[in-house]
């Protein structure tokens, strides 16, 4: 049983956490290109944010969204 948990302790120390080691190093070594990779991960999720809202505007433009009092149990 030891072994099994052990085995988990390698899969994440190992293997899933190895890229948060390399950047952690990466910060070491070099300040700006740390926060390059951050600035990228947050420019990802702000060009995906804005293309959600302008598909959203575009159902509530075509009016695709049933608005009515009985469309939802919660209202």
């Amino acid at each position: 049983m030891k072994d099994f948990f052990y085995g988990i302790e390698d899969l994440f120390v190992g293997v899933l956490f190895a890229p948060f080691d390399a950047l952690r190093a990466l910060e070491l070594e070099s300040w700006f290109a740390a926060n390059t990779i951050s600035w990228i991960f947050m420019l990802i999720g702000f060009v995906a944010f804005v293309y959600w809202m302008m598909k959203l505007g575009e159902y509530n433009s075509n009016n695709e969204e049933d608005k009515s009092v009985t469309a939802h149990s919660y209202l």
